[in-house]
């Protein structure tokens, strides 16, 4: 759902990036998807940001806020990002600024009236805080959930898509394909009858680590066949800490209950 930095190839499960994409953004997001306007996934290669500071790079990634002072409509989970450790941020800084250059020109985004209006009041100052040590182990996972955005795609959202607090991670929200079909998010609150209540460590470890084994090849999806955009390949290269600690921490919200058909193909 996030306006990722590269090209989304969904003739793949889960959507990895095209190859030779990297960081080069270009990805589209519109009124198709229920959006009020026409976003792009920015540049975030060297080639996109040469002009920005680490400090204006810094500011755009915890507040939304462009280094000309234009607010950027959220698709990039900035709300979050700016709850992060700093020490994190700056790593990310670093990273993106080591990522090969894709001279890659991306269109302006165009926000519809009176959303383009409303988007001034969005952003806000970040609240940095430290990252809590991996032996807190319910603390951490809450501080890698918060940095993964998790509770944006796994939570129902109102029509002006703002979260519903009360459906917070029992899943629900529908993402449309090019074609027409709607994938729909996962319950993960511990729900045992709709959720990963009845999820042993193990069952949750296992299921993002299956796309890290040696003998697995991404399947080619046809338009129409069940696809996801949950970034199975991407999360299952995180360390085994990490995965415990976020299933310790969602083991802790409330139970709700909360049925998802995840799959509707296009008619």
């Amino acid at each position: 759902m996030y306006g990722l930095p590269f090209q989304t190839d969904f003739s793949e499960f889960s959507g990895p990036p095209a190859p030779g994409t990297l960081g080069a953004g270009g990805d589209r997001f519109d009124h198709g998807m229920g959006l009020p306007g026409v976003f792009y996934a920015k540049n975030i290669t060297p080639f996109g940001i040469s002009d920005y500071t680490d400090g204006e790079l810094y500011r755009l990634i915890t507040t939304g806020v462009t280094n000309d002072g234009r607010p950027m409509f959220p698709l990039m989970p900035y709300a979050y990002y700016g709850k992060m450790d700093p020490e994190d941020i700056y790593d990310i800084i670093a990273y993106v600024r080591s990522l090969p250059t894709i001279e890659n020109e991306v269109p302006d985004s165009k926000a519809d009236f009176p959303v383009s209006l409303i988007l001034r009041t969005i952003p806000t100052n970040s609240q940095p805080a430290k990252k809590p040590d991996p032996s807190d182990q319910i603390a951490y996972g809450a501080y890698l959930v918060n940095a993964s955005g998790c509770i944006e795609c796994h939570t129902q959202v109102t029509p002006q898509g703002v979260i519903i607090p009360e459906k917070a991670y029992s899943g629900g929200r529908s993402f449309p394909f090019p074609d027409g079909s709607l994938v729909t998010s996962s319950n993960i609150t511990p729900c045992p009858d709709t959720g990963i209540g009845n999820w042993s460590e193990e069952m949750f470890l296992a299921r993002f680590k299956q796309y890290q084994d040696s003998g697995y090849v991404n399947p080619k999806v046809a338009p129409g066949e069940f696809n996801s955009i949950m970034p199975w390949t991407m999360y299952a290269g995180m360390k085994e800490e990490d995965l415990r600690a976020i299933y310790a921490y969602l083991k802790t919200l409330p139970a709700t209950k909360n049925e998802v058909i995840k799959f509707t193909a296009a008619k």
